[in-house]
């Protein structure tokens, strides 16, 4: 009874006890719930766009400099010299990933290429303002420090290319059919430097513009160094679009008449040669063996 009594009298008695911090847990929860919502609030609330911009234009720039260097370019047609397919002041767009992989020029395609040496020598290098440096280094023009051509490869190692008289053109004895050749023009040129037969040397191309009598392609650069020719490793990369203006956006296809029967055969021989010369070896090796195993028999 005395237990009970005492329990009775607890109950009856001052105020209630409540479990030690029952009251401090219902405070502390209020306030996390108001940091909660706090949080979420600014969770929710948007950064202003001026604070992201900074960082937006740096992976802006970032992203066109990768291109730049590793995908496309683009690149200002500066004279008429590849009239009628370009013409002077177009923006055309530059193939710079496949070389990358192995890939080399092949016959009948645009390509932009460093000055080998001495073709632009007598042509003076603009002075570009801020505005213009700042698009070439991200790619959206090209550098003015950087002397490059376009032209139309004709030939490539091991063709040969000939004019007579005023054409046809003929890569390894087959006649190209120009259609992009200036309205007006004769495929080869009656100058002295128009009648040519060249062999086009190991890791080298031979140009030519398709304004072909208002073009200072390879064709005048015989007696310079190189002979004419382009170096493969000075070919910034394939012109693959004409991008601007809106007007004249077209595409830079190989044209049909290099792909006809037989335009090849100076590359195509050149495996069955190598493919002869080394069975010969062979062929010898077995004569012998089986001469003396008939040597032995005997």
């Amino acid at each position: 009874m005395g237990d009970v009594a005492v329990g009775a009298r607890s109950g009856q008695g001052g105020p209630e006890e409540e479990p030690v911090g029952a009251a401090d847990g219902t405070a502390g929860t209020a306030d996390e719930a108001g940091k909660t919502g706090k949080a979420k609030k600014k969770a929710g609330q948007q950064r202003p766009f001026w604070k992201e911009l900074p960082l937006l234009v740096v992976v802006a720039l970032v992203l066109a400099l990768l291109i730049k260097t590793f995908l496309v370019q683009a690149f200002s047609i500066p004279s008429d010299s590849m009239q009628d397919t370009l013409q002077r002041g177009d923006r055309v767009l530059v193939d710079k990933l496949t070389p990358w992989f192995g890939s080399e020029p092949e016959r009948g395609e645009v390509i932009v290429f460093h000055d080998p040496g001495t073709w632009l020598k007598d042509e003076p290098t603009p002075e570009p303002n801020v505005v213009q440096k700042a698009l070439s280094f991200i790619g959206l023009m090209p550098s003015a420090n950087e002397k490059d051509l376009i032209k139309r490869v004709i030939g490539v190692e091991g063709d040969t290319v000939e004019c007579k008289g005023t054409g046809p053109l003929k890569v390894n004895g087959k006649a190209l059919e120009e259609p992009y050749v200036f309205p007006g023009n004769t495929p080869c040129s009656q100058a002295p430097e128009g009648q040519f037969k060249v062999t086009v040397p190991k890791d080298r191309l031979w140009v030519m513009g398709d304004h072909r009598q208002n073009s200072a392609d390879s064709r005048y650069h015989q007696d310079e160094p190189g002979n004419g020719f382009v170096p493969v490793g000075n070919v910034v990369g394939r012109a693959i679009v004409v991008a601007w203006p809106i007007d004249r956006w077209s595409t830079l296809p190989v044209p049909d008449t290099f792909d006809q029967k037989g335009i090849g055969k100076a590359a195509a021989a050149a495996p069955t040669a190598f493919a002869f010369v080394g069975a010969v070896p062979l062929v010898l090796l077995r004569r012998r063996v089986s001469v003396r195993r008939a040597e032995r028999r005997g």
